[in-house]
């Protein structure tokens, strides 16, 4: 693990964490009260929380058999979140046993359970990085260490961006790191929309502002734009639970509307 001090995890329980609600939202047992609290109240607004959290899952792991598939043997995921098995290394390493993997996120919880993100295939390799998102040059250079920024790379940015208010960077950020790939590198992007319930939308926003926390839904067009000049993937930008579901099992889910979530796996030319 890289880039931190391992006797220094420091654990703020006093607000919530967006990694450790979405734990609670997958059933999960490292969250805090504070956690499960606003994530309930999250659920007055939609109660498919829940659902949420694991169509999101469900296409990361759809995502990432279909790169590994297609001959990706890096991967580099920034806002990793609390390991819950079967993890990204996991999925890769089924298909390519020598995939190469790198986590990152800022939450130091997620620190305190890396060890579960190590648990590599002898061919392979997994890594932490422990940094923030917004520090793309840090990730760079630690990742290197691990990964060939000479050959494809899979970049996945995963339930993240809407974290990320527009005037925080979040375009540039994402140009930044695709910039620093290699042709044939891929793009994998999922994040939160309000297109189907802007009053719903607005009341989560105003929770998290409230919280001190930034919660920036984006429509289909503003999504989409996170992948210009990169050439999309089959079927596009579209609904998480609709991207290539022939590669994963279905996720049962409350009621018929559509569960409120875009994304998208994109290469660079």
């Amino acid at each position: 693990m890289t880039g931190h001090d391992p006797r220094a995890i420091e654990i703020d329980t006093s607000r919530p964490h967006p990694a450790r609600m979405y734990d609670w939202f997958l059933g999960g047992k490292d969250n805090y009260p504070v956690d499960e609290q606003m994530a309930r109240q999250l659920l007055t607004v939609d109660a498919r929380g829940r659902d949420m959290a694991r169509v999101n899952r469900a296409f990361m792991h759809r995502a990432t058999r279909w790169l590994a598939g297609h001959g990706i043997r890096q991967f580099l995921d920034i806002g990793t979140g609390i390991p819950t098995e079967p993890n990204l290394h996991q999925i890769a390493q089924r298909t390519a046993p020598d995939a190469r993997v790198v986590y990152c996120d800022n939450d130091p919880i997620v620190l305190a359970h890396a060890a579960a993100l190590l648990r590599s295939t002898p061919e392979g390799a997994t890594e932490y990085i422990q940094a923030d998102a917004r520090r793309p040059d840090v990730i760079i250079e630690e990742a290197s260490r691990v990964l060939d920024f000479g050959r494809p790379i899979a970049l996945s940015l995963l339930a993240l961006l809407h974290f990320l208010d527009d005037a925080d960077g979040a375009a540039e950020l994402v140009d930044r790191l695709v910039d620093r790939l290699p042709s044939g590198s891929y793009l994998v992007l999922s994040q939160t929309t309000g297109d189907f319930d802007p009053e719903g939308a607005e009341k989560a926003s105003a929770l998290y502002r409230a919280r001190g926390m930034t919660l920036r839904l984006r429509s289909h067009a503003e999504f989409s734009a996170f992948f210009h000049g990169l050439e999309l993937v089959e079927p596009g930008v579209s609904l998480s639970a609709d991207w290539r579901p022939e590669l994963g099992e279905a996720v049962d889910v409350l009621g018929d509307r559509p569960i409120p979530g875009y994304a998208g796996v994109a290469r660079k030319p």
